[in-house]
């Protein structure tokens, strides 16, 4: 018996069904890598960054989601070469799909239960994501910046419903817009940390600093950049 059409499981109803010691034999899922590229690039190598962002509350399957990474992973090696890029695929599949199987060769009338127990086996699994909830992010240099809005356009006909093609403000898979960063830069408050940065505030004790990372006030208050004069 071959796999149910996945119209089936779009629509995300009632509560998440995740594996646990209750919920048992859960099939693994088709997508076991979530990042491709130079995934340990530092954050100062790519700062363009490029999100698929989806349209609709609905499940996203985890073969839907290992499809989409291998045409985006394809076309950013083919085109802008393996190692001018970090691809991250931002959703993981937690909710467990169920199926009642029930016979359906020639003569099996009489040997299906129809309704009864009908709670069903675990079948595969997916992602349920929200409106505007970002599926998959690609960071690259700036001149590879159409290159990756194409891959990402590609990966969408591998999803369901409809998914926007969102050109991020912000430094590479930093939550700072460039702007700032590139100013909290100069000024020495950017710490890197792997693939993102953290910015150094002026809090905390004075024995554990460095005197470059010592400051005088906030580098954000309420949320708002504050930037040397």
């Amino acid at each position: 018996m071959g796999r149910r059409p996945f119209r089936c499981y779009r629509q995300s109803k009632g509560k998440p069904y995740p594996k646990s010691r209750f919920c048992r034999g859960v099939p693994d899922p088709k997508i076991r890598i979530y990042d491709a590229g130079m995934k340990r690039a530092d954050v100062e190598a790519f700062p363009y960054c490029v999100h698929l962002a989806s349209w609709e509350k609905e499940n996203v399957s985890s073969e839907a989601l290992e499809a989409a990474r291998v045409a985006a992973n394809k076309y950013m090696v083919k085109n802008a070469g393996k190692e001018a890029f970090h691809l991250r695929v931002r959703v993981h599949p937690f909710h467990v799909l169920r199926i009642n199987k029930m016979l359906s060769c020639a003569g099996a009338d009489r040997l299906q239960t129809g309704m009864r127990g009908a709670f069903g086996k675990p079948t595969g699994v997916c992602a349920r994501v929200q409106i505007g909830q970002v599926l998959m992010s690609i960071r690259c240099k700036d001149n590879h910046g159409p290159v990756a809005q194409e891959a990402l356009r590609r990966a969408k006909f591998k999803f369901p419903g409809r998914q926007k093609i969102i050109e991020s403000r912000n430094w590479g898979f930093t939550n700072f817009v460039r702007d700032d960063y590139l100013q909290w830069r100069k000024e020495g408050r950017m710490q890197k940390d792997g693939v993102v940065a953290r910015l150094i505030n002026h809090h905390g004790p004075l024995s554990e600093r460095d005197a470059s990372t010592i400051f005088a006030t906030a580098g954000k208050v309420y949320q708002t950049p504050v930037h040397a004069e």
